[in-house]
C-alpha cells in the first residue's frame, strides 16, 4: 500500500518520544522533550510536533528550521543578540549557524519543519 500524499499533523497518528537537552547544554531546570515526528523522508526533511517543559539550554543549529508555535512561552536569544518572546501564533526560521539559548518559561508547543 502506498503511502498518503496528504499527511494530517495529528499527534495520535505516531509513536511520542521522549528526551531532554544533553546535560552538559543545560542553563537551568531540567526540560523535558516530547516529540511527534509525523514526517521522516530519509533525506534530511522533517515534520511534526515539538514540546517541552520549563527549563534553559544552549542551541546551536546545523539544519535549518520553520516553526509556528501552537502554546506557551520560549525565549530565543541568539549569541550577541537580544532575546526574542516566542508565543502561541508566531511563526519563525532558524537559520544553520545560529547559537544561542533558548528558554521555556510555559510549556511550549510548536509545530516545525526541519532541513538538514
Amino acid at each position: 500500500m502506498m503511502a498518503p500524499l496528504l499527511l494530517k499533523i495529528d499527534p495520535a497518528s505516531v509513536l511520542m518520544e521522549t528526551g531532554s537537552p544533553l546535560q552538559e547544554r543545560v542553563i537551568a531546570g531540567a526540560p523535558v522533550h516530547r516529540t511527534w515526528n509525523i514526517e521522516d523522508t530519509g533525506d534530511g526533511l522533517y515534520a511534526g510536533i515539538w514540546e517541552s517543559t520549563p527549563g534553559e539550554w544552549r542551541v546551536e543549529y546545523t539544519e535549518w528550521e520553520y516553526f509556528h508555535v501552537l502554546s506557551g512561552i520560549s525565549v530565543l536569544t541568539e549569541d550577541g543578540g537580544d532575546a526574542v518572546t516566542l508565543g502561541a501564533g508566531d511563526s519563525f526560521v532558524i537559520r544553520p549557524g545560529f547559537k544561542g539559548s533558548w528558554r521555556v518559561e510555559e510549556t511550549t508547543r510548536k509545530h516545525y519543519v526541519i532541513r538538514t
